[in-house]
């Protein structure tokens, strides 16, 4: 059956090679013991207590969320991209860089969308401090204070440097991880910020716009499909 459904694939209109998806383990969710109803209709079949995802529904659902988030571009809006996972945060922040788009990795702040105000008053306070530095302004301060200074902006640069892109309330979010993102995703739906997802097998994906069923535990499987939308998105 597999093989039957790769030669559908292949005629997909979806950049990542069915092959390569097999290969990366994109098609393995989670343990059936803790499945999410809500995403039985992601699931080709249930295999030695694991949830094989239906890698059709996969190239479909990227499609319709590269389409979506390509709109975004080309209109000159913003995208918030957001790794919370290990796995996906050296892929996630290279996607942002590359379409010149904030991003947020390893830890959300808290706020950050729904008390904005306050956040872009800390970014705007973090680069004067950065730019201070380079202009040689902390040189005025003793040894001691200047490294107090230092750590300080050590602990800021933590926080806010993929904020800096960030100067108003995002038109989508992109969350690496559902199950793992609750925080911002939460955030998004109270300010009317579509979500777009990569969401696993215990995901509840009826909380987000464009959920895009697939291993997210895998950084194979994570990597294809931020390349594939940085390969479709950079292009605008």
């Amino acid at each position: 059956m597999l093989l039957i459904m790769a030669d559908t694939a292949q005629s997909s209109t979806n950049a990542i090679p069915y092959e390569d998806m097999l290969k990366s383990g994109m098609h393995f969710g989670r343990k059936k013991t803790v499945f999410n109803p809500k995403m039985k209709d992601y699931v080709f079949i249930v295999r030695d207590g694991i949830c094989i995802i239906d890698l059709l529904k996969t190239q479909s659902q990227l499609g319709q969320a590269t389409e979506f988030m390509k709109e975004i571009t080309q209109k000159g809006g913003l995208i918030l991209f957001v790794a919370l996972t290990k796995q996906s945060i050296t892929a996630t922040k290279e996607l942002a860089e590359a379409l010149n788009m904030p991003y947020v990795v390893e830890r959300w702040l808290g706020g950050t969308l729904t008390n904005f105000k306050v956040i872009s008053g800390r970014i705007k306070q973090f680069e004067e401090l950065e730019k201070s530095q380079k202009e040689g302004a902390l040189e005025k301060y003793t040894k001691k204070e200047k490294l107090v200074i230092e750590n300080e902006l050590k602990k800021m640069r933590q926080k806010f440097e993929g904020l800096k892109r960030l100067t108003r309330i995002p038109d989508a979010v992109f969350v690496t991880s559902l199950k793992e993102s609750a925080l911002p995703i939460r955030e998004a739906r109270l300010m009317k910020v579509k979500v777009v997802g990569i969401a696993n097998t215990d995901s509840d994906p009826s909380g987000i716009d464009y959920a895009i069923p697939a291993n997210d535990r895998s950084k194979k499987s994570v990597d294809l499909i931020i390349n594939a939308l940085k390969d479709h998105l950079s292009n605008v």
